[in-house]
């Protein structure tokens, strides 16, 4: 059987407070947050927490807005590990610690990864940005009544 998920970040500023989230078809879902941090690693994280939530033996099909992520897993992350994890510019991939995980986690999977247009009316991604959204706005809350850690 094969899952189809969406996984979406969000981040009140950047860096900021941030949240992620993601949910499948069959309406399964999952969130967090972050009290800073930054977009990119918001959508990261809601990919591993995804990668985690579900079965590794079920085909898994992961839509996203995020360009950033499919390039990473579908275009770049080889390059990458040849080049001990820096870019053709021979700059360290940013967030590479996270990338690394997801990578792991996805090895001896069957993971599609698809861009879908974000903010259009897409239902699974619609939901999966608003749990990621109020993931941040409640991270933006504690830190507005606590401060910065």
């Amino acid at each position: 059987m094969v899952t189809l998920a969406a996984a979406d970040g969000s981040c009140i500023g950047n860096p900021g407070p941030g949240g992620w989230g993601w949910v499948t078809a069959e309406a399964r879902r999952g969130r967090g947050a972050s009290r800073r941090t930054t977009n990119n690693i918001m959508e990261l994280r809601a990919v591993l927490e995804l990668l985690r939530a579900t079965d590794p033996g079920d085909p898994l099909v992961i839509q996203t807005d995020s360009a950033y992520v499919v390039g990473a897993f579908t275009e770049w992350l080889a390059r990458w590990k040849l080049n001990g994890m820096r870019t053709a510019a021979k700059k360290p991939v940013e967030n590479a610690a996270l990338i690394a995980r997801i990578a792991d986690a996805l090895e001896a999977r069957e993971v599609t990864f698809e861009k879908v247009p974000g903010h259009a009316g897409h239902a699974l991604n619609e939901q999966a940005d608003a749990l990621a959204q109020a993931a941040a706005r409640y991270a933006a809350s504690w830190v507005a009544q606590n401060g910065q850690l």
